[in-house]
């Protein structure tokens, strides 16, 4: 007898109220978490289906009404903090359509909130805590055969008496073991699912993990779902899923999505080694922190088709950076940039704005620093506690409260440090972007990278009229040009 299991990233508003228009450049790459998963389900016999709500602009509505047409088994779905307002409207919409089949929940939300959210949204069966590969094969060997829920490790899941919380999962070192993700099951893939704009040279492009884990502790960060220790394919298996995809789909640019693709240089080290030897002109880009790169690995890594390394820069100011556990300084920072634009890699610098302790000073030295250093493209968002980060229960004293999660993406401000409105932060945000995207060199780079690419001409087209209407109405309404949306209270 077939058996199904429906996987879905559920809608949620990634953009912050009046900046819709972000949508038309930002990312739109599908869950790897639920390729992982898929695979998995269907090397046990499972016959998966994805619904990807993002990729496919499909609301709360539609996402129920695709997964009761696909008659599910099973429904697992992935949460992020920003999400799960939104999930629990699509489980409860699948309940009242399908009574008896268990919704499973995982995800970064879950492995740090996991019991309050069970207990908040009832229509949630099951939740699996850290890594969800090898508790779903224990979970779909339960549904095929019955047995004690009990006894499958990270699994929450509840009885007569509440929420029932088992022994937490081990850390599993081998991941090549695992299936390749099953991206054969994206509908349209890869072209439907483009990254953010000017974040690859050339199409089509796929995302892949080469490791999991990070060692480090920054202190507005959640490490729970991966972990502190760091596990990695071996560079074999990595080149086989690139080569996979270049076979299969054309694939010609990969972003590796590890926390610390850098953890290791003699693993990327032989990376590179064995990517150049299969000489298929890959290009791909990959993380790293500033103590992490040196020039001879970077000429590596430029050699093997090394396009962007995205840098946690955070700030301009060494005080916040101490207050954020960041082992870095300033001066290393720019360093590392200076070094990767040396060997002609792009640089996308990471910024953050918004932390605790951020004074108009410390925007200031960001802006300075922002303006000298050769970075190509800057991601800056507005400074977030997530439940589970050591940053959230320092400024709450709890590891819980009612919070607005539904808002919890970067792109709202949800808190703001002493002395400084939230609307300030907003016209510090738009001016800090301004203060980098207007600097002559940085505006050729992207008008030949626009040219060069037509999609990204297109998607920049609409994002720059979006913007100019959402100024006018702003103007027309007497805001004086502020896009975000007047707060709520957030106590």
């Amino acid at each position: 007898m077939e058996r199904r299991i429906t996987l879905v990233n559920p809608p949620y508003e990634r953009i912050a109220p009046g900046y819709e228009f972000v949508r038309h450049v930002t990312n739109r790459s599908p869950s790897l978490g639920l390729l992982h998963l898929a695979s998995v389900a269907r090397e046990r016999g499972w016959t998966p289906v994805i619904v990807e709500s993002d990729a496919e602009s499909l609301d709360a509505q539609a996402v129920i009404e695709r997964v009761v047409a696909s008659r599910p088994d099973v429904v697992g779905i992935t949460l992020f903090t920003v999400g799960v307002w939104s999930a629990a409207q699509v489980a409860r919409g699948i309940r009242r359509a399908l009574p008896e089949v268990p919704i499973l929940v995982g995800g970064p939300h879950i492995s740090s909130m996991g019991r309050e959210t069970l207990e908040r949204f009832p229509d949630f069966d099951l939740a699996v805590v850290g890594e969800g590969e090898w508790a779903l094969e224990e979970l779909l060997d339960y549904y095929e055969r019955g047995g004690d829920l009990a006894r499958i490790a990270g699994l929450l899941w509840r009885d007569a008496q509440g929420v029932r919380a088992n022994a937490p999962q081990p850390i599993r070192k081998e991941l090549d073991e695992l299936p390749m993700p099953a991206w054969d099951l994206l509908p349209g893939f890869p072209a439907a699912y483009p990254p953010a704009i000017f974040d690859y040279p050339r199409g089509p492009v796929a995302t892949l993990a080469a490791s999991r884990g990070c060692p480090f502790h920054c202190r507005f960060c959640d490490t729970s779902t991966f972990g502190a220790r760091v596990r990695a394919y071996t560079p074999a298996a990595v080149v086989r899923m690139i080569e996979h995809l270049h076979t299969n789909w054309g694939v010609r640019h990969v972003l590796f999505v590890d926390d610390l693709f850098l953890a290791s240089r003699t693993r990327v080290t032989e990376f590179c080694e064995r990517l150049l030897e299969t000489k298929l002109g890959i290009t791909w880009t990959c993380t790293a922190r500033v103590d992490t790169v040196k020039p001879q690995v970077l000429a590596l890594m430029k050699r093997a088709g090394c396009w962007e390394i995205s840098f946690g820069l955070e700030t301009g100011s060494d005080e916040l950076l101490r207050k954020m556990d960041k082992d870095a300084r300033v001066a290393e920072s720019e360093q590392a940039v200076a070094w990767t634009h040396a060997a002609g890699i792009r640089t996308k610098g990471l910024f953050m704005l918004g932390y605790p302790g951020e004074t108009a000073e410390t925007i200031r030295m960001t802006r300075d620093f922002v303006r000298r250093i050769p970075m190509d493209i800057m991601n800056l968002t507005k400074f977030t506690p997530y439940p589970g980060s050591p940053i959230y229960e320092e400024l709450y004293g709890t590891k819980i409260r009612p919070d607005h999660w539904q808002k919890m993406n970067g792109m709202n401000f949800v808190w703001s440090p002493e002395g400084i409105s939230i609307e300030q932060l907003d016209r510090e945000y738009q001016a800090l972007l301004l203060a980098f995207y207007r600097r002559p060199r940085v505006g050729k780079h992207y008008v030949a990278m626009a040219l060069s690419n037509p999609d990204n001409l297109r998607r920049l087209s609409r994002f720059g009229l979006g913007y100019l209407w959402a100024k006018v109405r702003s103007l027309a309404g007497g805001r004086r040009g502020l896009l975000v949306e007047p707060a709520e209270s957030l106590s």
